[in-house]
């Protein structure tokens, strides 16, 4: 009678072990009966089913990381290069995976590799080798993700991010290609020393321009100042020479007789009757 409760409890034990399933909260699930499926899409969490009529799969709903080897595409150039590529993607559609796939995430990447390999064939074909390397590289990625989701949506797949990670050239390609980079630099530091140049000549000659006006009014308002003091001093001098004429002559000489005998050794030979000397004459005279 003890062994047969025992039985019994262990077979109740083995059913109701067998009649549940726990989802993570990393995964959902898929519920099969006989083959079919019943139940798709299940939350995390404790679910139910029929004992060895069901039975259960699982699928990691997390971001997942494809990385592909290196692939080479042609460009419209008509020249390989290597390219080298990861994909991040996750499950949206259980359902739809499942039936694309049968649930095979090697079957899955596979497919997705070569949708993502047809979108960079198509992308580095309208592109030159200088464009897909230095200058449009971001726009082939903005690109290739929204045409991956599009083409991935038939496998139950949303493709979170594709990401280029390097692109090489063959050794026979790089050297021409460089060369050619470097022949375009040049061109371009060429034209913009130029036209450097030509900004400078043009601001040197304004400056030249400029100074010779600045020169020319200076010395035109210089000449101006000079005439207007000249005819000052005239004028004074006139009025000087009106007021007491004969102390005005007296003055000027004065002013003769300093200037000429400044040093010791300076000589005048004039007559003695010149008018040079004509105040000496009136003081030997006592006039």
């Amino acid at each position: 009678m003890f062994s047969v409760r025992w039985v019994v409890a262990a077979l109740a034990a083995v059913l109701v072990w067998a009649s549940t399933f726990y989802v993570q909260q990393t995964e959902t699930a898929i519920v099969f009966q006989l083959g079919d499926i019943k139940r798709t899409g299940l939350k995390p969490g404790l679910h139910f089913q029929m004992p060895f009529i069901n039975n259960v799969q699982k699928f990691d709903i997390r971001v997942l990381s494809l990385d592909s080897k290196p692939e080479l595409f042609l460009t419209s150039e008509k020249k390989n290069v290597s390219v080298d590529f990861f994909v991040k993607w996750r499950i949206e559609n259980v359902d739809q995976y499942f039936r694309a796939t049968q649930g095979d995430r090697t079957r899955a990447e596979g497919r997705l590799t070569q949708i993502v390999k047809d979108g960079l064939k198509n992308q580095f074909g309208v592109r030159t080798i200088q464009q897909a390397i230095s200058g449009e590289r971001r726009e082939i990625m903005a690109v290739l993700q929204v045409q991956s989701n599009q083409n991935a949506r038939e496998l139950g797949i949303r493709v979170v991010d594709v990401r280029i990670s390097r692109i090489e050239l063959p050794d026979e390609v790089s050297d021409s290609v460089y060369r050619r980079m470097r022949a375009e630099r040049s061109r371009t530091a060429k034209d913009f020393r130029a036209r450097g140049q030509e900004t400078a000549e043009r601001i040197r000659a304004d400056a030249d321009r400029q100074r010779t006006v600045i020169q020319a009014e200076a010395y035109r308002d210089a000449e101006k100042i000079r005439g207007e003091g000249d005819a000052r001093a005239t004028e004074v001098y006139a009025q000087a020479y009106n007021a007491d004429p004969e102390f005005f002559a007296f003055t000027r000489s004065l002013k003769a007789y300093v200037q000429t005998f400044r040093d010791k050794g300076d000589v005048l030979v004039v007559e003695p009757d010149s008018d040079f000397f004509k105040y000496f004459k009136q003081l030997e005279s006592g006039q």
